[in-house]
């Protein structure tokens, strides 16, 4: 199994209203790549992260192989929810690992 895992914070300036808004739209457009895409395991967009973080959003998912998470990342609805969401945040982090036997 393959991990990945990314995490987001809010562009500066949005108002709350509009960082509940991005939630659901960045949770609807990458959730629903889920069901599009051969050998997606999970995936799961946190939009109610504690204050004990230092990022807004996150992204949990986990797929069968590196090949069905490459499938996964040019799918043409995950490119579309990737352009979407560098438009409300910032400092993207990702962590990509093999789930050891």
């Amino acid at each position: 199994m393959v991990h990945h895992i990314v995490l987001w914070n809010w562009k500066e300036g949005l108002a709350e209203a509009e960082k509940k808004e991005a939630a659901a739209k960045i949770k609807e457009k990458l959730e629903g790549v889920r069901d599009q895409v051969e050998g997606v395991v999970s995936l799961e967009v946190i939009t109610d992260s504690l204050s004990s973080g230092n990022k807004d959003i996150g992204l949990v998912s986990v797929f069968e192989s590196e090949e069905a998470l490459g499938a996964y990342q040019t799918h043409p609805a995950h490119v579309e929810a990737g352009n979407y969401i560098k438009g409300v945040t910032t400092g993207r982090t990702c962590l990509d690992f093999k789930e050891k036997k």
